[in-house]
């Protein structure tokens, strides 16, 4: 058995004489991309700022982290705040620190995305004026000259990059991951999977060919023997799977 190591003695004076002030301070917050389909369109969850800076401006959800908090309950701590919900998809997306990015002082922060089929209306919290669900489509800038203006505000700091990070991230791990299915309630069908594609990429998709692509992927989602009227017949209904990669992807740019 290998003996503990001796303590440094050598460390522990440096750390004695360190003098942390002789830096310039900064502070590091978690700004929360908040995403859930709502009446087919992918949403974002926005605050408008009730207090200076930005006083009365849309911004992203998000605050400043405690002293002995991890970023990551930091993280679940702003989602429960902001939403109610303490269980959805949630993982770092990156971290954002350029100079003047916030008029008070150096601020770094921690950027994390957040899929949820369960949130309700939302209400805003003591920091915060309102609460809304805006479509990301009203919030995305114009895509190329021609393009005409778009219908929803401009964000506070830098979190129209932060947020359009995110949006490609979404659409980028749909491709490879079982993510969709945590923007569904369950049970679902495979229509109700279908739809939430074409809202999260912005394009329409073959259902026939969709369907074929998602009953391929073993351990995407898996039946639970019930079906539910259309209208027009009967469609079974699905619950998610146990695996978190699809392998084929499901490509975009694949024709649906």
């Amino acid at each position: 058995m290998a003996r503990p190591a001796p303590p440094n003695h050598d460390e522990q004076v440096f750390l004695d004489a360190y003098e942390p002030e002789s830096f310039p301070p900064f502070a590091v917050t978690v700004d929360m991309v908040v995403l859930t389909i709502r009446h087919g369109d992918l949403c974002a969850l926005l605050i408008r700022r009730g207090t200076h800076p930005y006083l009365g401006d849309w911004a992203l959800p998000g605050g400043f982290v405690g002293v002995d908090e991890d970023l990551d309950a930091a993280a679940r701590r702003e989602l429960a705040e902001e939403t109610g919900i303490d269980r959805a998809h949630l993982e770092q997306l990156r971290c954002y620190g350029r100079p003047g990015r916030d008029p008070r002082m150096r601020v770094v922060s921690v950027a994390y995305l957040a899929l949820t089929a369960d949130l309700v209306e939302p209400v805003a919290s003591t920091d915060a004026a309102e609460a809304r669900l805006w479509p990301v489509a009203d919030l995305s800038p114009p895509a190329g000259p021609a393009a005409g203006p778009v219908a929803g505000p401009a964000l506070a700091f830098d979190h129209g990059q932060i947020l359009a990070d995110a949006v490609e991230r979404a659409r980028s791990k749909l491709e490879y991951t079982s993510l969709a299915t945590t923007l569904l309630p369950e049970p679902f069908t495979i229509a109700d999977l279908r739809r939430v594609y074409e809202s999260v990429w912005g394009i329409e998709l073959h259902p026939a060919n969709f369907r074929r692509k998602v009953l391929a992927t073993p351990g995407f989602v898996v039946p639970t023997g019930e079906v539910r009227p259309t209208g027009r017949g009967w469609a079974e209904l699905y619950s998610r799977g146990r695996s978190a990669q699809l392998h084929p992807a499901i490509l975009r740019g694949a024709g649906g």
